[in-house]
């Protein structure tokens, strides 16, 4: 008997908080994305990969290839580099560097960060470009960009002035952000200043314009955004006990429509999902049948603890899927992964567990044989003529 792929769907018994359903965020952005790192659960998706005018928000590209290159000992936070005229032209945010200056690279990461320096980013780029142009840097950032897994993103400067064919898609800036916090802890705490004093200068500059900084409700990073094209936008993250989510939102309308959009997505996220075990490493999910085996059938376990964000409800059952090539060839070992379990929350991403052999089952030996042909034929009769193995 040739094995064919076996299909068995069934419901997964949750017991969750008592709680009225999450509804989705209706968000007035153009664009946005909101993900549990944690779980890596995707709550929000709204033109996620459309590669947009990122403004400012793309400043976080210049700031994760320079803390790669202080990593990498190519710059030090101690060393001070030179403005040129092409740095000093730059309207818009900046830090008021002139070509007399030379700046910390601290003062200057601080500078993108805090005050959303145009400057400040374009003396970063010519410090690291291949050719010492702003525009070779931005090549640079693409690349690194696309072997990071951010293939809607293209970039034409440093620090997302207007310029045709800069974009980033929400998608990209989330998994951008990502990085950030995972792979920086030490630069990270950074994001979450609220005032930067550089030099005296321009003494009414010094505020972070991130709106939930000092609200008190885990929002710590990391970057806003605005031209005419892109709108008012943000790449967000908060944390509260164990769980940290990331958010990008762009296209609104004003700063104050931001803030509010922004606030309401951590509430939302954070209240109206729960993080809950669904299935436990080791538990059988099902029995497949085994041909030609010393045992009839084997138990199919689940490889790891499935740990999911789930909206918040009632006791509910959740939607599993069950695949495998069935029935199973003997001989089979011990933690042979022979098929998947697919979890299926309603209106959110399906997840993935591999399910693997609970015990070993050796090939039958002749009695086994002669038992499982008999069996086929004495089928085969019943079934009359047009039965078939």
């Amino acid at each position: 008997m040739l094995p064919h792929a076996v299909r068995l769907s069934f419901a997964l018994l949750v017991a969750l908080v008592m709680a009225l359903p999450a509804a989705a965020f209706d968000t007035q952005a153009r664009a946005a994305y909101v993900t549990d790192l944690k779980t890596g659960t995707v709550l929000l998706n709204k033109n996620a990969d459309q590669p947009l005018p990122p403004a400012s928000m793309s400043k976080l590209m210049t700031l994760y290839v320079a803390f790669e290159a202080i990593r990498e000992g190519r710059l030090s936070l101690d060393e001070k580099l030179p403005v040129s005229q092409h740095a000093m032209s730059y309207g818009g945010s900046t830090m008021f560097l002139d070509t007399t200056d030379r700046v910390r690279v601290e003062d200057l990461l601080r500078g993108i960060i805090v005050l959303s320096g145009n400057d400040a980013c374009a003396v970063i780029a010519e410090a690291l470009s291949p050719d010492g142009s702003e525009a070779g840097f931005a090549r640079f950032m693409t690349m690194r960009a696309q072997k990071m897994g951010m293939t809607n993103s293209t970039f034409a400067n440093s620090n997302g002035w207007p310029a045709a064919g800069h974009r980033m898609s929400m998608r990209d800036l989330a998994l951008l952000a990502r990085r950030l916090i995972e792979d920086f802890p030490e630069y990270y705490p950074m994001f979450a200043e609220t005032e930067f004093k550089f030099d005296g200068r321009a003494p009414q500059n010094t505020q972070n314009r991130n709106p939930l900084l000092a609200l008190g409700i885990g929002a710590d990073g990391l970057k806003t955004g605005h031209t005419q094209a892109a709108g008012y936008g943000l790449v967000g993250s908060a944390r509260q006990g164990d769980r940290r989510i990331v958010f990008v939102i762009s296209g609104l309308n004003s700063s104050a429509q931001r803030a509010q959009e922004a606030e309401a997505i951590v509430s939302w996220a954070f209240r109206q999902f729960v993080e809950n075990t669904v299935v436990k490493g080791g538990t059988e999910v099902l029995r497949a049948d085994v041909w030609l085996g010393d045992a009839p059938s084997v138990g199919l376990v689940a490889e790891q603890d499935l740990t999911m964000l789930l909206p918040v409800l009632s006791a509910e059952e959740v939607k599993a899927e069950v695949i495998y090539d069935g029935p199973i060839q003997a001989p089979v070992a011990q933690g042979d992964r022979l098929g998947t379990l697919i979890v299926k929350p309603e209106g959110m991403q399906e997840v993935e567990v591999p399910l693997i052999a609970a015990a070993s089952v050796a090939r039958g030996g002749f009695v086994t044989r002669i038992k499982t042909v008999s069996g086929l034929l004495l089928t085969r009769l019943q079934q009359g003529p047009e039965g078939a193995l």
